[in-house]
């Protein structure tokens, strides 16, 4: 990610944590600011990692959980569920409504690409579970997948 979009991004980010509770701190903010830089998912440990070395600071993995965790209440990121990894949100700087956010991930070379599903796809998933005599949760699906580039090193 480009520096000025990076920055712009970050922008967005801090706007939308001017709000009672959330404040989005230089800790926070660099801890974001690694996972846009991410060509792919980071794990707490990865991002620890990578703080102490850019940043010259060492940071416990518990304390980026705990980032993490703000950071995704507040949809700036997104947690992997299947990877137990972090993604930035690609909407930070959109400004229309987030969809419900679906993630393909490339099982050769672990990038992610977030999509958005429609409605009418949530509400016949939430339709068939309730059917089934479940109650869903968590509406955010992850398809594992082969990214275009991968799959053409194949031939």
């Amino acid at each position: 990610m480009g520096v000025s979009k990076l920055d712009r991004v970050i922008r967005k980010a801090e706007e939308h944590c001017n709000h009672p509770g959330a404040k989005l701190t230089p800790k926070r903010k660099s801890i974001l600011t690694l996972l846009l830089r991410s060509e792919k998912p980071l794990s707490a440990y990865e991002l620890a990692e990578r703080y102490s070395q850019q940043f010259r600071e060492s940071i416990p993995p518990m304390s980026v959980y705990r980032m993490l965790g703000f950071l995704v209440d507040e949809n700036l990121a997104h947690k992997l569920t299947s990877e137990n990894k972090f993604v930035a949100c690609s909407h930070i700087a959109c400004d229309h409504q987030h969809q419900v956010p679906q993630f393909l991930i490339c099982d050769r070379c672990s990038r992610v690409k977030e999509i958005v599903i429609s409605k009418d796809i949530i509400d016949a998933l939430d339709t068939s579970v309730t059917k089934a005599g479940y109650h869903l949760v968590n509406h955010q699906l992850e398809l594992h997948c082969i990214c275009d580039e991968c799959s053409q090193t194949d031939t």
